[in-house]
């Protein structure tokens, strides 16, 4: 048959079917539609539809159910077609569709009511509301009316849709619920600052809403709510009271629920006292500390007093939060407290600048000023007193001469170069801080120094000696002194005399004694060391001298008388004119007569008894029996051919006998040589004497029945040149320290001549005496060498040269400078220059900053100036200019200076949080002392922080920034007085962190 391609629809209707078919080609006159429950056969209902229908209503059908459903066309000539077809309604929804979390946080239940009529099945689908996906999709038989969800998120909102089915047709109800929140948990409230509270926990993900409660616990006041959406872990309480202890509660929504969570509670940090004081109170040994009381609660201040250098703890004082000063009893005098208060809020504390103050000291004890035997020093010492240190003052006659202050631990002074024997008054007192306690006084002499150059002269007078001597340079009160006999050591007398003498004569001596006088100078109670003087008074001459003949041949009787006092031996000389021979003899000091033997007849002989008592002679008159003599003239006396040596000549006057050449020392009537000569000869060599001597020759002459002397004839022998010559420096002085050994032999002194090499300016002379060995020869120039010649001088004659080339120190270098002429690199050093010459310079170039030498230039002896380049960039120098003469330098002061520092490079900043900027930058070479970061408002221009780091910083996080905001950074790197900069660079922090309700 044809076919009429039925279809059928519901159109979203569960109790109705539409059937639609295709008109047969040539028409139709009718339609006959039979519905029957599918599988049973049995007819439902029937329906007919004229011609030109191609559609049909089946009304009042069953939701969900199979119909088998047959359309029949009539065609012409009673013909018909028929199609059969299956079909199902749209089944019902459920009814009364609930989702419960019955107080769970991870399931919901699903349940509902079967909808009319028939269904194949459920399908439930679960949707999570935030993020729209899907969490669960479910299919159920059609008796199932319930089911529970688990595995779900706590505190979300979830969708559901139940879909009822029957083949390929459904029917969907939808509802929506929440599971219960969960808490969370770890909550912590920790202080931000002294004004701010940071909240955070953990396990936030199970609420949609999060409500806080900051609550004050000294007022019982609210200061803060907030309500915050899922996801939150933290909050910062702003503008809240410092040092103040808050109570924070949290709990959790999710829909109509609400779970009461954790609380916590925390103190913000307090604010430290201001303007910390600590000064004395009026009770003595007492200090009150005082402060300024910061804004903000507290629960009290800890106020700890430190003694000393080491700051231990002494003190430690509770006070009330309202109050604003202590005060400390009993302390130890003349020592260094420090008080730190410390303001406690809780567990935290904020401390203040400590400030110091000194209690008033005590004077020393036990004070004392010795001299110690010395006349140039006293030793000040004293007992340990508590202070800082001590004030000393040493007076001469009421005016201060020296002020010292000394540190704590010393308890004694010395005191140098001082005027001998002179009284001095000693103030001590202890020094503590600013206060000074009242001195302790003592007094006390200098040792005296003894008299200077004593002598004991007989001055020719033979019942008196007089005593000379020089006064002390300095302070005495006077001279004491004894009078011994040498030999007997028995005391004669006493001697005191004030300081303003210096001889006295001493009286009523007996003649020809040796006397010995011991002096000392007196200052206070002090005696200086005793000086001591020896003398003989002059002996009398013996008187009664008588030459006879004696009995015997060839012999000559002396006779003569003692005269008064002592005498230590008689001295006979007898000698003739004519004749070479003398005749010299010492008796004892108690013989009278003295008979001489073996003379030449028809010779005149002179006789002279001398009385000696030490050095001193006196001599008699002469007592003659004589012969006719003959006499010498042109007696001399020349140097030989070697120093050793004199060269005696004469003249000869005819007649007579041999020739006596008598040699004496000149200084002493002792003859050391008699040489005979005879008739016809004229001169003499004398050898083996002693270089650079003074010696006096008589020729004794006799001829007939005379004697006769020559004149005396005075001779020098030339004196050895010193050896072992030099020439050094002195130094810190422009002067030259000339030394020398002296030869063997005398000498009347040293002539020294001084010529600057290189000069046409005649030599400096300078005479030394004869038991000199050294010289200072002194305003030379410095720098300077000098040829120094020395020669020994005795009488006019002096001996070959020696000479020697010595060099004065050179003069340091004066107003040396460092200076940097604004450079990272370069420094220019320069000096006056110094008086005198020098060989050159020695310039040296330290690095402070690496402690060591790094450079040395030698300049010429006319340099003035020096560029020091490739330096490292913001290092410290420092430069030391020497000069050099030979051996010897003189250095300057050092001084210091730095390069300029490198501004820093590669500066960045970036944002971790809302409140912070993180500032880093690189330096070139070696960096600088320190860097500065200094902060400012972008926008407004204002500053905003000042920053100081160290030499090594990189980086730097500025904190306590405003979020969201703008600000402008620049580092400056320094090195001493000197800096750079980088260019200003500007960020802006993050905005908050939080999203707020």
């Amino acid at each position: 048959g044809t076919l009429l391609n039925v279809s059928v629809s519901d159109h979203d209707r569960s109790d109705s079917l539409l059937l639609s078919w295709d008109e047969p080609e040539g028409g139709a006159k009718g339609y006959l539609l039979a519905l029957s429950s599918l599988g049973s056969g049995t007819p439902l209902q029937n329906g007919s539809a004229g011609p030109n229908t191609t559609s049909f209503w089946f009304h009042g059908l069953t939701p969900g159910t199979r119909y088998e459903i047959e359309v029949t066309a009539v065609l012409a000539c009673m013909d018909t077609t028929s199609q059969t077809i299956t079909a199902q309604t749209s089944p019902a929804p459920v009814r009364n569709l609930s989702l419960s979390s019955d107080g769970s946080s991870a399931s919901l239940r699903a349940a509902w009511a079967h909808g009319h009529g028939g269904r194949d099945g459920y399908g439930l689908a679960l949707w999570h509301s935030d993020s729209q996906s899907l969490v669960s999709n479910v299919s159920l038989p059609p008796s199932a009316a319930a089911f529970l969800f688990d595995g779900l998120l706590a505190g979300s909102e979830y969708a559901l849709r139940v879909s009822t089915l029957a083949g390929a047709s459904q029917a969907s109800t939808s509802t929506h619920q929440w599971t219960a929140p969960s808490v969370p948990t770890q909550l912590r409230l920790s202080p931000g600052s002294s004004t701010s509270l940071v909240a955070s926990w953990a396990d936030a993900a199970g609420a949609a809403w999060l409500h806080l409660e900051l609550r004050n616990l000294l007022t019982q006041k609210v200061s803060t709510t907030l309500s915050a959406r899922r996801g939150l872990t933290s909050y910062t309480f702003q503008h809240l009271q410092p040092g103040t202890r808050y109570w924070l509660g949290l709990s959790a929504t999710a829909g109509s629920y609400t779970v009461v969570g954790p609380n916590a509670t925390a103190w913000t940090y307090p604010l430290s006292p201001g303007n910390v004081t600590l000064s004395s109170a009026e009770e003595q040994n007492s200090l009150q500390a005082r402060w300024s009381v910061p804004g903000g609660q507290r629960d009290f201040y800890l106020v700890t007093l430190r003694e000393g250098e080491d700051r231990a703890p002494t003190r430690n004082i509770s006070v009330g939060g309202d109050n604003d000063h202590v005060t400390f009893h009993g302390l130890s005098p003349g020592q260094q407290y420090s008080v730190q208060v410390v303001v406690v809020a809780g567990p935290y504390r904020a401390s203040a600048h400590s400030a110091a103050a000194w209690t008033e000291p005590r004077a020393p004890s036990g004070v004392s000023l010795s001299s110690q035997g010395s006349p140039h020093s006293l030793l000040a010492s004293w007992e340990e007193a508590t202070g800082e240190g001590y004030l000393l003052v040493l007076s001469l006659a009421e005016h201060p001469v020296k002020n010292s202050s000394l540190l704590r631990g010393v308890t004694s002074f010395t005191y140098e170069g001082l005027h001998p024997g002179t009284l001095y008054s000693f103030e001590v007192s202890t020094v503590a801080g600013p206060y000074t306690s009242s001195p302790q006084c003592v007094s006390n002499w200098t040792y005296p120094l003894p008299p200077e150059q004593l002598t004991l002269s007989n001055g020719g007078h033979s019942t008196s000696l007089q005593a000379s001597w020089r006064a002390v340079s300095s302070g005495s009160t006077g001279y004491t002194g004894t009078l011994w006999e040498t030999k007997s050591q028995k005391q004669v007398r006493n001697v005191t005399v004030s300081s303003d003498w210096t001889n006295v004569t001493l009286e009523n001596l007996v003649p020809g004694r040796q006397y010995t006088l011991e002096m000392a100078a007196v200052a206070g109670p002090y005696r200086s060391p005793v000086r001591s003087a020896t003398d003989w008074t002059y002996p009398l001459a013996p008187a009664g001298v008588t030459l006879t003949n004696s009995r015997r041949p060839m012999g000559l009787s002396a006779f003569w008388d003692k005269a008064a006092g002592d005498v230590d031996q008689f001295h006979l000389q007898l000698y003739s004119k004519s004749h070479a021979a003398q005749r010299n003899t010492s008796v004892g000091p108690n013989t009278h007569n003295f008979t001489f033997l073996g003379l030449s007849p028809g010779t005149q002989y002179f006789l002279k008894v001398t009385v000696l008592a030490g050095p001193y002679r006196s001599s008699s008159h002469f007592a003659t029996e004589w012969t006719y003599p003959l006499s010498l003239a042109n007696v001399s006396v020349q140097p030989g051919r070697k120093p050793q040596e004199l060269h005696v000549s004469w003249v000869e006057s005819g007649g007579g006998r041999d020739h006596l050449v008598q040699l004496s020392v000149a200084e002493s009537l002792s003859i050391i040589r008699n040489v005979s000569v005879p008739r016809g000869v004229t001169q003499l060599d004398l050898e083996g004497l002693v270089p650079g001597s003074r010696y006096r020759v008589e020729i004794i002459s006799q001829a007939g029945p005379h004697r006769i002397s020559s004149q005396t004839a005075i001779g020098y022998t030339v004196p050895l040149p010193p050896h072992s010559l030099s020439a050094s420096p002195v130094s810190m002085a422009q002067a030259l320290a000339v030394r020398w050994e002296a030869a063997p032999g005398q000498r009347d002194g040293y002539l020294l001549s001084v010529l600057e090499e290189g000069s046409s300016a005649p030599p400096r002379n300078l005479e030394a005496g004869k038991d000199s060995t050294n010289v200072t020869v002194p305003q030379l120039e410095a720098g300077t060498c000098y040829l120094v010649r020395i020669c020994a001088v005795a009488g006019p004659y002096r001996s070959l040269p020696e000479s020697i080339t010595g060099c004065t120190v050179p003069a340091a270098p004066t107003n040396l400078s460092l200076t940097n002429p604004g450079s990272s690199s370069e420094l220019y050093t320069s000096w006056n220059k110094p008086p005198g010459r020098r060989d050159h310079y020695r310039v040296t170039l330290y690095s402070l900053s690496t402690q060591s030498r790094i450079q040395v230039q030698t300049l010429s002896p006319d340099a003035l100036n020096i560029t020091w380049t490739h330096l490292e960039a913001g290092s410290k120098f420092a430069v030391q200019v020497t000069a050099v003469k030979g051996s010897s330098e003189a250095s300057s002061i050092n001084v210091t200076q730095w390069t300029y520092p490198l501004a820093p490079v590669n500066l960045t900043l970036g944002s971790p949080s809302a409140s912070a900027l993180v500032v880093s930058w690189a330096v070139v070479g070696r960096g600088a002392e320190a860097f500065v970061l200094d902060v400012r408002d972008a926008a407004s221009g204002a500053p905003i922080g000042h920053t100081v780091l160290g030499g090594d910083a990189r980086s730097h996080i500025l904190r306590s920034l405003s979020p969201g905001t703008s600000y402008s950074v620049a580092v400056r790197a320094t090195a001493g007085p000197f800096h750079a900069s980088t260019a200003n660079l500007t960020h802006c922090t993050r905005e908050c962190d939080a999203l707020l309700a």
